[in-house]
């Protein structure tokens, strides 16, 4: 691909975006070793790369790492409100084409993934599977090329997995969300703070003493609901898992549902992966001036057009707040217009654990080019060797150095004969 083939909103703040490309870099030791590595062995020389990721100063980080491994690289937005444009001038400047504007219309996301699946992949890195969706429904002719692909969250794993278990599914992709170095940290530390980051950028609330409902105990959730809990907040959880409205009861939440929870609510907060999570119902429930964000990869878990169907009038009354007015005169808020509100009104998990999930990515990628032909159309888990491999890195990055089992206990642990 040429260098022409890139989108983005103005190239003149490629400076600024080094800086905090850098700045970033510092957080992320794990993700400096491997490219260090990397651009000794090349394991990924002359391999295009098709990448649909949020366009940030932590995914620049793996974006140079990947070429540092000899990749021909391509990235898109896996969102419309999540690419910092700083970073995409940076990385253009860097000679890796980017398509991706933040604010970008529906019609402009998608012609940005079809620009990046006409690089014809033979890896696919995807957060979401908007890539993969769109490849299998509109670029089939190009599958026969893909080697595997990566999947970066939760959504987009299930995507995955739906398709496969229908059959649709036309090479293998590792589940980078599954592994136990992305899931426990990502999506417990990073979505938990950088939600109520975001939050708290798009309306400036004090949280002590706030009743905040958080839709759904997966693990973003968790992250979540203690992070508002630590800054003072009620914390109300909603599920309908009985295990994780159980855990969710003796980690010390409330817990009913969520029409109860529309009585007493202040601030809703989803992060379900499902859609209508917040619905008409729901809206009609809601106290005058309730705040309603979500954290989920799409905006599809808050109900917007029955809540625009409800109002008699709209005004944005902060950037990244929409205010609708209802019949009643009760005032809803909708933050970041129902998108991830950590990339929409923030700037996304902070470098140190995406240091981890991309640590994942890299490896990952790495070992599909070694299997490849030797793995079918499937979803994976990654590899246990990488997963901790990336624990190990981590915790040597930051000076711990922990016990390892002796001989005998490797043998105990592998026996059966002995007992009381």
């Amino acid at each position: 691909m040429k260098m022409k083939d890139y989108d983005i909103k103005d190239p003149s703040l490629a400076e600024e975006g080094k800086l905090r490309i850098e700045w970033a870099g510092r957080e992320m030791p794990v993700i400096k070793l491997i490219q260090q590595r990397f651009a000794k062995e090349k394991p990924l020389q002359g391999i295009r790369i098709s990448a649909c990721l949020h366009v940030t100063t932590e995914t620049a980080n793996l974006a140079l790492a990947l070429r540092e491994g000899g990749a021909d690289l391509v990235l898109c937005a896996s969102n419309p409100l999540s690419t910092q444009d700083d970073v995409t001038a940076a990385l253009v400047d860097y000679d890796i084409p980017v398509n991706a504007i933040k604010g970008e219309d529906n019609e402009t996301y998608y012609r940005h993934i079809t620009t990046a699946l006409e690089h014809k992949p033979q890896l696919t890195m995807d957060d979401g599977a908007d890539l993969v969706s769109t490849l299998h429904k509109e670029y089939a002719e190009f599958c026969h090329n893909v080697v595997g692909g990566t999947e970066e969250t939760t959504t987009g794993v299930i995507r995955l997995r739906n398709m496969a278990r229908k059959g649709k599914l036309s090479y293998p992709v590792i589940a980078v969300n599954d592994a136990q170095t992305k899931h426990f940290f990502d999506n417990r530390y990073g979505t938990g703070q950088s939600t109520i980051d975001g939050i708290t950028r798009a309306t400036n609330i004090l949280w002590a003493g706030r009743t905040v409902v958080v839709c759904g105990y997966g693990w973003c959730s968790k992250g979540i609901a203690k992070r508002a809990q630590g800054l003072g907040a009620r914390v109300i959880v909603t599920e309908v898992n009985p295990i994780l409205a159980l855990e969710a009861v003796m980690d010390g939440y409330q817990v009913m549902p969520l029409l109860e929870a529309c009585i007493s609510g202040e601030v809703f907060i989803t992060a379900t992966g499902d859609a209508s999570v917040l619905d008409k119902a729901h809206f009609m429930h809601m106290k005058d001036g309730a705040i309603i964000a979500n954290s989920g990869h799409f905006n599809v878990e808050i109900n917007i057009s029955a809540l625009e169907n409800l109002a008699k009038s709209k005004r944005r009354v902060r950037p990244f707040v929409d205010e609708y007015t209802l019949a009643d005169g009760r005032r809803i808020h909708l933050l970041g217009e129902g998108r991830l509100i950590n990339l929409a009104a923030a700037e996304g998990h902070p470098a140190n654990v995406m240091d981890m999930s991309f640590a994942n990515q890299a490896l990952c990628v790495e070992y599909l080019v070694k299997m490849r032909g030797k793995l079918k159309p499937d979803v994976y888990p990654v590899p246990e060797e990488i997963d901790n491999e990336v624990g190990r890195l981590k915790l040597a990055s930051m000076n711990i150095t922990i016990d390892a089992l002796t001989e005998e206990q490797k043998k105990y642990l592998q026996s059966w004969e002995s007992g009381t």
